[in-house]
């Protein structure tokens, strides 16, 4: 049975609150099992060697349950709720009382209002629950990249294909040649720039993950939406880093990923179109 299109964007919505409340535990745990995993496989190489094995703790994006980083208190179902239990709880753990991040309820939020845009736009659809996932995918690359300046292969790459596969099925109106020439313009636009920074300066730039994101965006939106989102992340960026800089937040190395500010157009591009951020730009 159809859903009213007047109850998708609330439908969704509220889907886009639960998925971001997974999301949140996404951000905080796979950059720390893709370092278990890199502890590993240093420990296998170690046990080829001689050395012995030592026992495997279970860690994934369910085992185990949520706790309170402050004093271990497991969090229940109640205090999980997206956003209502934030704010029931005043921001602070049931059990000690230490502060839980705004970035929580924010991240919740943020991917909520993503999902009843989708809603808005394509209805309770197959388009719709297309661009959730990639405003989803989006949304966790951004906050594990600005955390660790990590942009983990497990969501990059599916994001990759997934782009080229709704474009061979039609389901993005990008055309599936447009849809792989993006992905390679993507990845080997910045793939130039990281080489030609490091010949010229000794450094590195960026890291291969940000090539991949480029690439994913580039699947999405075709070739053409390059140029307006590479523009919109670069100068967003510097903005960015230059606040950073002046009220002296950068981190050690004053480094800023680039990471979140790729997906931050990527998202723009999603809502606005490409061509509204060249007309931004007087373009």
């Amino acid at each position: 049975m159809p859903v009213d299109a007047t109850l998708a964007p609330a439908l969704l919505g509220l889907l886009g609150l639960l998925v971001g409340s997974f999301l949140n535990v996404v951000i905080h745990r796979l950059p720390r099992m893709m370092e278990r995993q890199w502890a590993r496989d240093c420990a296998d190489m170690q046990s080829d060697n001689g050395a012995a094995e030592a026992p495997v703790e279970r860690y994934n994006l369910m085992v185990p349950r949520s706790a309170c980083p402050h004093c271990g208190h497991t969090i229940r179902w109640f205090e999980n709720i997206p956003v209502v239990s934030y704010a029931f709880l005043r921001g602070r753990c049931s059990a000690c009382r230490a502060p839980i991040s705004a970035r929580y309820p924010g991240v919740e939020l943020f991917t909520g209002l993503l999902f009843a845009w989708c809603g808005w736009q394509w209805g309770v659809t197959v388009q719709a629950f297309l661009w959730c996932g990639f405003a989803a995918a989006i949304v966790a690359l951004a906050a594990i990249d600005w955390d660790t300046t990590l942009l983990p292969d497990d969501i990059t790459l599916p994001l990759l294909w997934a782009g080229l596969l709704a474009s061979a099925l039609a389901w993005t109106g990008v055309p599936l040649s447009d849809a792989v020439w993006g992905a390679v313009g993507g990845y080997l636009s910045l793939w130039l720039v990281y080489w030609a920074f490091k010949l010229l300066t000794g450094k590195e730039g960026m890291g291969y993950g940000d090539f991949k994101l480029f690439a994913a965006l580039g699947a999405w939106f075709g070739w053409q939406a390059l140029v307006p989102i590479i523009l919109m992340s670069s100068v967003i960026g510097a903005v960015v880093g230059i606040g950073i800089k002046l009220i002296g937040q950068l981190r050690e190395g004053g480094y800023v990923p680039f990471g979140p500010f790729l997906a931050l157009a990527g998202l723009t591009a999603m809502v606005f179109g490409p061509g509204a951020i060249l007309a931004v730009f007087g373009l």
